[in-house]
């Protein structure tokens, strides 16, 4: 293991501690997420990797980074936080492990003996999933709590990705070798995969392809919308439509279909939804995901005919590997029926192994290992944490505002989560930086509930008080009545 991985991670907290002290603490926070997730490297040292604590990655060193500069130079908002209703999915969706490990304990599957200390277990997941899902939504949720708190973000999302255009250039033409140039390494991928269409697929700093193809999508999203609705208009000094050309061009050129059809989905149901009030486009894209999952889990639909459109449409390499992830989904659905409520817990319990104890199964989407690991109550909370600060996003802003300059950075977030949540169908590529918009979504919902139970009541009890003016009279009459009172007793 390349030492200067090990100095990147490590030195990262005393940098993001300097981004408080140089910038305001939002857009250090801003900075510190986007820069960690495009450059720091991916894999973990051994001797970063302590029994029963998360793997110190590069996004654990972010979130505990950023908290840790949050507690000493920004108490202040921390402390401001206050628990709401809104935030039950998640609070559930990090305490999943710890039911999932108790309700394993005197179970066995091949190569693994039954969970002896289900507590310690269960507290050590806790504690991972917390960092990895739980710290970004709530770092989200006391930074961004208005309106234009999103346009930064929105602005830094783009950014990050308009970064990424000269490298994705570079590795287009010359291979996925910046992460070995600059770090020693590979990241631990299989190379082929990096082959697409006979050409190069690049990878930059992040775990896979797909993730930079999901990343410039996305960005592309948020840019394009950005540039419609007219709350950018320049950017680094130049009109964003010259800036955006580049970045779908790449993004194209990343060879993701899944990516470019996210990418078209968003874009066009921001467009249809808001040109023609067509609220229930962003309704369906919502409940897309909960309809797919249960169709799967429950094997109503096995896929056959998506795979056969995708063959004809697209090509045969395709269908062959949607087909092999809807075959391995089937699998591993059929394993979680078996623990349906809290889940197998971790440890490879919820795969699938044949009569010799090898494991034959693949989990490539995050719904599927959710399901597989913590059960129906910890899919439910994953699934509700991501989609339920959209859902109170399209109640407290009407679609037909959403191409307003001041609502459209969030419109444009959170049609991201709901294209995040459906590339979880079918990828577990985790990213704690979608996290912290969930939480900035989630945000400004608990500062609209916060402000309306501050808010004096419209019509206060006693509904037959005086008006002003008779009650300036009845004053007046009063005085009158003392002066005759003080008259008569001298």
């Amino acid at each position: 293991m390349s030492a200067l991985v090990i100095i990147s991670l490590l030195g990262w907290t005393p940098v993001v501690l300097l981004l408080f002290l140089a910038m305001p603490p939002r857009r250090a926070v801003i900075v510190a997420f986007i820069t960690a997730w495009l450059f720091l490297p991916v894999n973990v040292p051994d001797s970063l990797v302590f029994r029963g604590l998360p793997e110190l990655d590069k996004m654990t060193v972010t979130c505990l980074a950023v908290l840790l500069g949050t507690l000493l130079f920004d108490k202040v908002r921390l402390l401001s936080f206050r628990p709401n209703r809104l935030d039950i999915p998640m609070i559930c969706w990090c305490i999943a492990p710890l039911l999932a490990s108790l309700t394993n304990q005197d179970s066995t599957v091949w190569g693994h003996p039954p969970i002896d200390n289900p507590i310690y277990d269960g507290l050590s997941e806790v504690l991972k999933q917390s960092v990895t899902w739980g710290l970004p939504y709530l770092i989200g949720r006391v930074y961004f709590t208005k309106l234009q708190d999103l346009r930064e973000l929105a602005v830094g999302f783009l950014i990050g990705g308009l970064v990424y255009i000269p490298l994705c250039v570079f590795e287009l033409k010359m291979s996925p070798q910046l992460h070995y140039l600059a770090y020693g390494e590979h990241p631990h991928v299989d190379f082929r995969q990096a082959m697409r269409g006979g050409g190069y697929r690049p990878t930059v700093f992040m775990a896979h392809g797909l993730m930079v193809a999901l990343w410039m999508a996305t960005s592309c999203v948020i840019g394009g919308w950005l540039w419609y609705s007219k709350s950018v208009r320049k950017l680094f000094g130049l009109p964003i439509e010259f800036l955006l050309a580049p970045l779908l061009i790449i993004t194209v050129l990343c060879k993701s279909m899944a990516a470019l059809g996210l990418m078209c989905i968003g874009l066009c149901a921001l467009y249809i939804a808001t040109r023609w009030r067509a609220r229930w486009i962003m309704i369906a894209l919502i409940v897309l995901a909960p309809c797919y999952m249960t169709l799967r889990a429950t094997q109503w639909w096995d896929g056959m005919n998506l795979v056969n459109l995708v063959q004809t449409v697209v090509g045969e390499e395709r269908a062959q590997s949607l087909e092999l992830r809807f075959s391995n989904e089937n699998l591993l659905s059929k394993r979680a029926k078996e623990k349906p409520l809290f889940g197998w817990a971790g440890w490879g319990r919820s795969r699938v192994f044949d009569r010799y104890g090898k494991d034959i199964s693949i989990t490539d989407g995050q719904w599927v290992i959710a399901y597989g690991k913590n059960g129906l109550f910890g899919l439910a909370a994953f699934t509700t944490a991501l989609l339920l600060p959209v859902w109170l996003t399209l109640k407290r802003i009407p679609i037909r505002h959403w191409a307003h300059t001041q609502a459209a950075p969030a419109a444009a977030m959170a049609v991201v989560l709901i294209i995040y949540m459906i590339d979880n169908l079918l990828n577990a590529m985790i990213n704690p930086v979608f996290m912290l918009v969930a939480g900035a979504l989630a945000g400004q919902q608990a500062l609209r509930r916060r402000a309306r139970a501050r808010r004096p009541m419209r019509n206060p009890p006693g509904r037959n008080q005086p008006k002003p003016q008779e009650q300036s009279h009845a004053a007046m009459n009063t005085g009158r009545d003392t002066c005759k009172q003080r008259t008569t007793a001298s």
